[in-house]
């Protein structure tokens, strides 16, 4: 399905290019237009206005198709079910423990800390 898709929103797009291209320049940024052109004349003007802009209608409804069918294939997720919990570095504070409060905890961090001899300084 999506590859029909795909391929009907190509040949669209080429159709849009020509439909555009052939259009009667009004002399824009280029500084070039007007005169005698390709197609030239009220009625052509018309029917290429019209046909860009079904053209374009067109091109958006499979633009949207197209990302309703890329999405429709693909699993549901979650930025939230993606991260990972952090782990605590080497030189951080252990997990504080099920009981006591703050100050509890911090407490036995502040008595770990003491307790342990403290480290020797990197050698140069």
């Amino acid at each position: 399905m999506q590859s029909v898709l795909i391929v009907i929103h190509l040949m669209i797009v080429v159709a849009l290019v020509v439909t555009v291209l052939l259009q009667r320049s009004e002399g824009g940024a280029l500084g070039v237009g007007g005169g005698s052109g390709f197609m030239t004349g009220r009625g052509q003007a018309n029917v290429l206005t019209r046909a860009t802009a079904i053209l374009a209608a067109l091109f958006f409804a499979t633009s949207l198709g197209l990302t309703v069918l890329a999405r429709f294939n693909q699993a549901p997720s979650s930025i939230l079910q993606r991260v990972e919990p952090a782990k605590p570095a080497a030189g951080q504070a252990p997990a504080p423990a099920a009981g006591g409060n703050l100050l509890d905890q911090l407490k036995k961090i502040e008595d770990q800390r003491q307790a342990a001899p403290p480290a020797a300084p990197p050698a140069r």
